[in-house]
């Protein structure tokens, strides 16, 4: 497979397609079918699916993000660009930027743009800036705005809701190419929550695996939304960015079957990447005076559920969790300056260990 099978372009690399397109509409009177994007890395051909002029001095263009190898909940979006041309004063920029239908608008301070901005981050500003000033007529200013007619749906699978980022999608991208299952990109993405966490002065954070925990600290914890973290797999790379902004002290919640991974030192908790969670239950267990044939048993189960009903019968639950828990933390301390309290739970919430300060 070559290396165009990993790789697609970023909505912010369609948006400024389709504003070059619509763009070059008004200029040369005719539709445009194709059009070259120089982005910070190369310069791309992307196709238009349509191109409309609707006035000598307006047109709009509308494009796909096409798919490539990755989950991505934008791929096949459509992307609408709206371009107007206006007299400009002496003072005016060449080219203004807004958001329109599904384009989120920022309502948190933290990020990269301005509350009460549309999100079209910096990079797809800078492209479409850089792709249209030079066409611009002499005495004359564009007015592009970015549309996205299922973005408001889509938004609903993001972190766009967390991040207060109301009513649509982000406009992204740095490179203008989007890599297969980039995990810069989306550490990129969950970095985010400390940065709005903090510019909002919210304390007390609960760091949560993902959205499971996320769903369990809210029903058994005294907490809003707004207080939660989700770590995702890298549990390591978000304790490491906490630490750099001064936050050095909150609970680590989650499902046994998660967390435990922590105790063996295991910072990324992904399946593929490292598993252990039988090992390090054993362990825990043996330390805390479990016999040989229910040491085999254990070995043998396959999920934590199984292994917690096999302590349950030998009334090492709680004593192991705690044991467990006792050493996440103390990894954590190993690796990290944190002062944290950890908080195993089980799928319905339940505190599977008392250890907590």
């Amino acid at each position: 497979m070559t290396d165009e099978n990993y790789t697609g372009v970023t909505t912010g690399t369609v948006a400024t397609a389709c504003s070059l397109a619509a763009l070059d509409a008004i200029l040369d009177s005719q539709d445009i079918a194709c059009v070259k994007v120089d982005t910070p890395k190369k310069a791309l051909d992307i196709i238009i699916d349509e191109c409309k002029r609707v006035s000598p001095f307006k047109a709009y263009a509308v494009a796909h993000k096409n798919p490539y190898n990755d989950p991505d909940v934008t791929v096949d979006l459509a992307i609408v660009s709206t371009v107007e041309l206006l007299d400009a004063g002496e003072d005016d920029s060449k080219v203004i930027i807004t958001g329109g239908e599904g384009v989120g608008k920022i309502t948190k301070p933290g990020l990269q743009i301005p509350v009460g901005e549309y999100a079209i981050n910096p990079g797809p500003r800078k492209m479409i800036l850089k792709n249209l000033e030079d066409r611009i007529p002499e005495g004359k200013m564009a007015k592009v705005t970015i549309s996205i007619p299922e973005g408001k749906r889509i938004a609903k699978k993001t972190m766009n809701p967390k991040l207060g980022i109301v009513d649509g999608i982000s406009v992204l991208g740095t490179t203008g190419i989007a890599r297969s299952m980039s995990s810069e990109a989306y550490k990129n993405s969950i970095v985010t929550q400390l940065d709005v966490a903090l510019a909002s002065n919210i304390d007390e954070l609960i760091f949560v695996p993902g959205n499971i925990g996320e769903k369990l600290a809210l029903k058994q914890l005294n907490v809003t939304k707004e207080q939660i973290v989700q770590t995702g797999n890298y549990v390591g790379f978000m304790f490491e960015e906490a630490e750099k902004r001064g936050i050095t002290k909150f609970i680590f919640f989650g499902h046994l079957g998660k967390l435990i991974k922590v105790a063996g030192g295991i910072f990324n908790t992904k399946h593929a990447v490292a598993d252990g969670r039988r090992e390090i239950m054993i362990t825990h267990a043996a330390i805390c005076g479990a016999d040989y044939e229910h040491l085999c048993r254990l070995y043998d189960s396959k999920t934590t559920e199984d292994m917690m009903s096999i302590l349950d019968e030998i009334g090492l639950s709680t004593e192991v969790c705690n044991s467990i828990a006792s050493a996440i933390k103390e990894r954590c301390m190993q690796r990290f300056d944190l002062d944290l309290d950890v908080i195993l739970v089980d799928m319905e919430g339940n505190y599977l260990n008392n250890n907590i300060n």
